[in-house]
């Protein structure tokens, strides 16, 4: 990868020029990497939908809530790494970049080896925990371990989609999660409905298509003209590990304790019955594009503000955040009437089965104020992410989490006749106290930043 570093290539300035322009050129990308990596679960479970069995579709929907969960905290890792980088080039220290890299190159190697023989060894501890429905057990455990035999690959990916991210180029990940995507629907129809491999297939597909984008990727990048130099001496356990991790970690536990959240929401919708069960799995697959645009919009607001912060920019890294709460929120507006007067549309993307399509829509409804919400909290966290400052991030959404989403859920389950309306109302719920917590800690960071003179 050493070579000599360029600072006109592969990186894009955000200090200078339209705020709202350079946002949405960045975002654009960004979300279209997310939209096929989301339709990574999507496909899965429609072909196993439609080639496979009932007790699959629950299989697939539960044992891909164990590995999203894995999969958000190595994301929130990288945004360590992302950050740092952005930062470093707002700096101009370019020459710190290649030491970050190299120091990402052996943690991440570590990391997925660590969770390779956790998600073998404790696949039917996971599926146990979710409450998995009887017929579906041993399959959840199926996909749980063969995904977790191939994290490796989940974990390459995300660090080096995190690194161009991190230069400001969002492009290329987007090539390298496009190539995966095809890779994974040749996959599908191959295995599960070509061999009848049901689960096992899907999660085959999944991990192969993982695989062939990484090493792709590898060979993409090795073509490029990079803005940073990687030498021998920077691959090691440097300081630079602590540096990204300061901010990663507690993005990670954030994440990790919120997902777990939604792992309990997951058992306590399982506890209501298979229907219940495979309609919140269809649910969740619709939701998990629905979330594509804030979390598009976090990521973008992430690097966009911690390379104004790194070049003494801060009121165009808080114009930028408004910028990105209004486009969010207009956006959010359609998915969310769409999410509530015809969640049926989408759900019968998944299944043919009419039950699980009106249980699907159901939890839509009481979840789709979220589309709007959301867009908010999280232009809060890519501004927040950006000053690398994690700590309101992640109280924030342990808080959330805990305090306000899953005792709802659980006491919205124990109504008389209570339905996933009820249960999908906890989410927004939650929102709306995000919402207040990061305006509180907004105004906070705003009166210090004037009496310190920074802003």
């Amino acid at each position: 990868m050493a070579r000599k570093a360029r600072e006109d290539t592969l990186s894009d300035d955000f200090t200078q020029g339209s705020i709202a322009g350079k946002l949405v050129k960045f975002m654009i990308p960004v979300l279209g990497a997310l939209i096929l990596q989301a339709m990574y679960g999507a496909v899965d479970l429609i072909v196993v939908g439609q080639f496979g069995t009932n007790a699959g579709i629950s299989g697939v929907a539960t044992g891909s809530n164990v590995i999203n969960l894995v999969t958000f905290v190595i994301t929130s890792l990288t945004m360590g790494v992302t950050v740092l980088i952005s930062r470093y080039l707002g700096e101009r220290s370019v020459e710190r970049v290649g030491k970050v890299i190299g120091g990402a190159i052996c943690f991440f190697i570590a990391l997925a080896a660590a969770l390779m023989v956790l998600l073998l060894a404790f696949a039917p501890q996971f599926a146990s925990w979710l409450n998995a429905p009887e017929e579906a057990y041993d399959l959840t455990v199926t996909y749980i371990r063969i995904c977790g035999a191939g994290i490796a690959f989940v974990v390459a990916y995300n660090v080096i989609s995190g690194i161009f991210r991190g230069l400001g180029n969002s492009r290329l990940p987007l090539i390298f999660v496009l190539i995966a995507c095809i890779v994974n629907v040749i996959g599908d129809l191959v295995f599960v409905a070509g061999l009848q491999m049901d689960v096992a297939g899907a999660a085959l597909a999944t991990i192969l298509a993982q695989a062939v984008s990484v090493v792709m990727s590898l060979m993409i990048i090795r073509r490029q003209k990079l803005p940073f130099t990687v030498t021998r001496r920077d691959i090691g356990f440097n300081s630079e590990i602590g540096t990204f991790l300061k901010l990663g970690v507690p993005l990670a536990l954030q994440e990790c304790l919120t997902n777990i959240s939604f792992l309990i929401l997951c058992a306590i919708i399982n506890n209501m019955g298979l229907e219940a069960s495979s309609g919140y799995g269809i649910a969740q697959k619709v939701v998990s594009f629905i979330m594509l645009i804030p979390s598009s919009l976090m990521q973008s607001m992430s690097a966009f503000v911690a390379q104004n912060v790194g070049a003494g920019k801060e009121k165009r890294a808080r114009r930028a955040m408004v910028t990105g709460m209004a486009i969010g929120v207009t956006i959010g507006a359609f998915i969310f009437a769409l999410s509530f007067f015809k969640g049926d549309v989408p759900s019968a993307l998944f299944t043919s089965n009419p039950v699980f399509i009106e249980k699907s829509a159901e939890y839509l409804r009481g979840f789709s104020p979220e589309a709007v919400l959301t867009c908010v909290v999280f232009s809060y966290i890519g501004y927040f992410n950006g000053h690398s400052k994690p700590i309101p991030v992640m109280a924030q959404g342990i808080t959330a989490a805990f305090l306000v989403r899953v005792p709802l859920s659980y006491l919205f389950s124990l109504k008389p006749g209570a339905s996933l309306v009820d249960i999908g109302m906890a989410v927004p719920i939650a929102s709306v106290y995000g919402i207040i917590f990061f305006t509180v800690c907004y105004a906070f960071t705003t009166r210090k930043m004037k009496r310190d003179g920074t802003l």
